[in-house]
């Protein structure tokens, strides 16, 4: 995995019956150890400046797919530091080819950390404690489809 939260591997677009349905793209756990779904924080995803919000996100971890609403009361699947999860993005005929800017954060809770610190998790915002290794860091990176 490349040491970017968003990875350059695996940016393209997504065909479903011969039909180009949206885009996908992996981010990796900025984390010393995995966690569980229920801990996550999903933010809202800005691809050229376009808004995409938290249901039009498919998260896939382990080879299935999960919605926001999903991985809130999933307690049981674990993602690994050592796999990144693919983001399924809707989009009707996908992103064109070229390059293009990608902003995405995401966050998560954790039992260790004071309440304060989590209280006010925001994927779409700096935390007032920068923690990027738990994943309180909001990610751009810009890449290309061909």
């Amino acid at each position: 995995m490349e040491r970017q939260v968003i990875q350059s591997v695996g940016f393209r677009n997504i065909k479903e019956d011969g039909a180009v349905t949206g885009f996908q793209f992996k981010v990796r756990l900025p984390y010393y150890r995995g966690i569980f779904l229920s801990q996550l924080r999903p933010g809202t995803l800005f691809v050229d400046g376009e808004r995409f919000e938290r249901e039009d996100i498919v998260w896939n971890i382990g080879g299935e797919d999960y919605t926001c609403e999903e991985m809130q009361t999933d307690r049981n699947t674990h993602w690994s530091v050592t796999a990144p999860a693919v983001l399924k993005v809707k989009k009707e005929g996908g992103l064109s080819q070229g390059w293009h800017s990608l902003k995405y954060g995401f966050c998560f809770t954790s039992s260790y950390m004071p309440p304060v610190v989590q209280e006010n998790l925001n994927p779409d915002e700096e935390n007032f404690v920068f923690m990027p290794e738990f994943g309180h860091h909001v990610n751009e990176r810009r890449l290309l489809i061909v």
